[in-house]
């Protein structure tokens, strides 16, 4: 009999911890499922990333019709240049190029065409070279002073040492081709882009985007391609 009770007492302790255990259980459940407080450190990197995407704004440039600011520039001939000095040009052929570039360099024969063709029609060349020196060693101005001389360039071949005039052209490759149309005293954007459709091969162009825009505005036209995608290499 009295064993009978020392095992009753037995199994009714073994019940009551069954129950216990049981119950921390649930507790640490519930407390799993429970949600998470937020972290207040994500939500401040994602405002940061958010800050810095909103304050880094791309080059836009001058829109078609928009009147285009003058610059002052040093030639590789060492002479500084501005469209001011071209008091008898109708309009100017704005192309910013460089030395590297296999694009550029696929297109100087046809820059130089251009200028020949157009300049004793009031629409002069002037190229600009937009690179940083030190990220592009064969733009620095004394190498553009030997390519000049090699290819016997006949157009004005400017450097924008400060990188200010090609953003606010809206440049992003070379080459990029702005034409600009002399009004009163300001000079109006009538054409942005490519030079043409191929810069492989000339005798394969089927659209001659620069001498279009330059034969409708020397005859009083409108340009009927105003924009075009310009092809090169990035600017730097």
């Amino acid at each position: 009999m009295k064993t009978l009770k020392v095992l009753t007492l037995i199994l009714i302790v073994a019940l009551v911890g069954v129950m216990v255990s049981g119950m921390l259980d649930f507790n640490q459940q519930t407390n799993y499922y429970a949600e998470q407080p937020k972290s207040t450190e994500i939500t401040n990197d994602t405002s940061n990333l958010t800050t810095m995407s909103t304050s880094s704004s791309a080059i836009s440039g001058y829109e078609i019709g928009e009147a285009t600011a003058d610059f002052y520039l040093k030639n590789v001939d060492n002479t500084m240049v501005s469209m001011s000095n071209y008091e008898d040009a109708r309009g100017f052929i704005l192309i910013f190029t460089c030395n590297h570039c296999p694009y550029s360099v696929a297109y100087e024969d046809r820059i130089i065409a251009l200028d020949q063709k157009y300049k004793q029609q009031g629409y002069p060349v002037i190229a600009i070279n937009p690179n940083d020196p030190v990220a592009y060693p064969d733009d620095s101005f004394q190498k553009m002073q030997e390519r000049a001389k090699q290819k016997g360039f006949t157009f004005p071949y400017l450097f924008d040492a400060q990188q200010k005039i090609y953003p606010k052209y809206g440049a992003t490759k070379t080459p990029h081709v702005f034409i600009v149309e002399k009004e009163g005293d300001q000079t109006i954007l009538r054409y942005k882009g490519a030079i043409d459709d191929n810069y492989q091969d000339a005798k394969a162009v089927k659209n001659k985007y620069v001498e279009n825009a330059v034969n409708a505005l020397i005859s009083d036209r409108p340009v009927e391609v105003a924009e075009s995608v310009a092809i090169g290499c990035r600017i730097k």
